[in-house]
């Protein structure tokens, strides 16, 4: 059983994310704004944090220090958190905010589910889209 926090005051998005985690086992709980995210946490510790990068009055990145700070402080468990970043530039966000795992925005449900499946495994997901396709290292090679 997974219980899944998701803080995002965008009921479309909320909807897109609801379709992609809720499986049989799995409970998605909400939260419209960034500063209900830690009184959400010590009410029942969730086994995944989703935070939207943009939270009407506190945005992911904000929330996703404040988990941090607070498990450092030894007030909460730490958790994984995944961040759904509007745009590639936003990746250096979520790396310095401390984030487990990001998607970049639209979402789809495969990418959404591996990025759920990876963390509540205890991994990282990096999710890939955007960025320029890899070259082999043998056409550098050829190149050269």
């Amino acid at each position: 059983m997974a219980d899944v926090l998701l803080a995002c005051d965008d009921a479309e998005l909320v909807d897109d994310v609801a379709a992609g985690v809720v499986r049989p086992g799995t409970t998605l709980r909400t939260v419209r704004h960034g500063v209900d995210v830690v009184d959400a946490c010590l009410d029942a510790m969730p086994d995944l944090v989703i935070l939207d990068l943009q939270i009407g009055n506190m945005g992911g990145m904000a929330v996703c220090m404040s988990l941090r700070l607070e498990a450092g402080a030894g007030r909460l468990d730490d958790v994984p958190i995944l961040m759904l970043l509007d745009r590639r530039p936003d990746v250096f966000l979520a790396r310095r905010c401390g984030a487990d795992g990001w998607l970049i925005k639209p979402l789809d449900t495969i990418r959404l589910r591996n990025s759920v499946k990876a963390l509540l495994a205890g991994d990282t997901y990096h999710d890939r889209t955007g960025e320029p396709p890899r070259r082999a290292p043998e056409a550098d090679a050829a190149v050269g």
